[in-house]
């Protein structure tokens, strides 16, 4: 069956509980909290639940795709009714393109179904006018359908993120079959060419001055029968079952990034290609490093001497360490940048290291330091030093 003969059947907006107006977050949060409360760990055993988990994945794998989206709106908008008008000639007095398409199509002949216009390969209003001018003749084999995308979610440290990881997924999906690798034939067999349509997966058929192409009914347009199923699938190729994948995680990842895995989604029924995996990434916080873009922000407790006299002190990064220079005199929250141990970049490069210095006061001191100190300020204030000196302005 072509995607948009299924558009016309299923309303994926009433599948999530959305309007049709819904923001792209809704549409995101709706079928989070759906998947959750219908994936088949959480209800073993429901298969009606298991059922609407399916359709909400298909409703969101389209519904979260912004092209995929506006196409499945227009192709509703446009062939609401569900029929086109019958008892005029032509084109029921107007043309392709004026007020009256597509709503005044008519053969001459009485009503058609909107389904007469698609074909198993999804052709559309190209079917509609290939059959009028080529009279139901047919190239090419129908594609088969694609199976549809998932997405699920991982929660990685900072650092893992920040370095790039490898970190197994569990899914309960449809998968293909693994008695039969997919085919839907009892293993030791095979699917066999469909004589009605030889492989095309679509018949053709006249009606008045047209002639159209529809799915072969003896193989459901998929161009082969198979005559002793898979029964651990039932002869679909595809089974629901939990596994496990290894996600490569590339360094630098940001939280909220989606990572796509082609071909690691929903299988297709009958060995058709599967769908795409999207793994949103979720990062944690670190305890020491913040991140700005590639940069990577650490702040550095340091004492008061240190920051007066000058000190070279170490500085962890994502990788070891690196002995950081403080010149002398240096303010309390000055940054100090560090080239190239910061953030991997996709170009092989790094960001850099943003250090920014805080003076760390003593809870308490001893004796000696304490006198020492008052030693200081007295020779400070001697020096003329004022810390305030031009603060605050004129009073």
């Amino acid at each position: 069956m072509a995607p948009q003969r299924e558009w016309l059947e299923n309303d994926y907006y009433k599948d999530l509980g959305v309007a049709q107006d819904a923001s792209a977050d809704e549409i995101k949060k709706a079928y989070r909290k759906l998947a959750r409360e219908l994936h088949p760990d959480a209800n073993p055993g429901d298969t009606a639940a298991e059922e609407r988990f399916k359709r909400v994945s298909e409703a969101n794998s389209i519904l979260s795709d912004p092209d995929k989206r506006k196409e499945y709106d227009e192709t509703r908008q446009m062939f609401a009714g569900g029929r086109f008008r019958g008892g005029g000639n032509g084109f029921g007095g107007q043309t392709p393109g004026s007020g009256g398409y597509p709503g005044g199509f008519s053969t001459g002949g009485g009503d058609f179904n909107v389904e007469d216009l698609f074909g198993n390969d999804g052709g559309g209003l190209g079917d509609l006018f290939g059959g009028l001018f080529n009279r139901g003749q047919r190239a090419g084999a129908t594609r088969p359908r694609r199976g549809n995308d998932l997405e699920t979610e991982t929660t990685l440290p900072f650092r893992a993120a920040a370095l790039g990881t490898t970190t197994p997924i569990t899914l309960t999906s449809p998968a293909p079959c693994t008695n039969c690798h997919g085919s839907g034939a009892k293993p030791g067999t095979s699917p066999r060419v469909c004589p009605t349509c030889n492989g095309a997966g679509v018949i053709s058929r006249n009606q008045g001055a047209f002639g159209f192409s529809e799915p072969c009914p003896d193989c459901q347009g998929t161009g082969s029968k198979v005559d002793d199923p898979c029964p651990v699938c039932d002869g679909n190729g595809v089974t629901v079952r939990t596994r496990t994948i290894n996600v490569r995680i590339p360094a630098g990842v940001e939280d909220g990034q989606r990572i796509r895995l082609a071909g690691q989604g929903e299988a297709g029924l009958r060995g058709a290609p599967s769908g795409d995996l999207y793994v949103l990434v979720h990062v944690t916080r670190d305890k020491i490093f913040t991140r700005s873009g590639d940069d990577l922000k650490v702040e550095l407790p340091v004492s008061f001497s240190e920051l007066v006299l000058g000190a070279t002190v170490s500085v962890p990064t994502l990788e070891g360490s690196v002995g950081v220079k403080i010149p002398p005199n240096t303010s309390d929250g000055r940054t100090l940048r560090v080239r190239g141990r910061g953030i991997p970049k996709r170009s092989g490069t790094k960001g850099d290291l943003l250090v920014t210095l805080k003076v760390a006061v003593p809870p308490t001191l001893d004796e000696a330091a304490t006198e020492a100190l008052r030693k200081y300020q007295a020779a400070e204030r001697a020096s003329g030093f004022e810390p305030r000196s031009g603060w605050g302005g004129e009073r």
